[in-house]
């Protein structure tokens, strides 16, 4: 196992541990059946019918999974 040498001091082990943060998810804005749905991309959909069941998972276009 390693093993340091020297004491890290307390300066250096909070800048580095700064760098670790939180990042705002990338979403993308589409419009279904009249509303504004934002929703992360490249990620299959959930198809659901107009009770709000979800019937299958699509991906640009074509049904890649069953629910």
């Amino acid at each position: 196992m390693a093993v340091p040498k020297r004491k890290k001091s307390r300066s250096r082990t909070h800048s580095r541990r700064a760098q670790w943060k939180a990042a705002v998810p990338t979403l993308v804005k589409t419009v279904e059946n009249g509303r504004t749905v934002y929703s992360l991309p490249h990620r299959a959909r959930v198809v659901e019918d107009s009770a709000g069941t979800p019937l299958f998972m699509e991906y640009k276009g074509r049904k890649v999974a069953d629910v």
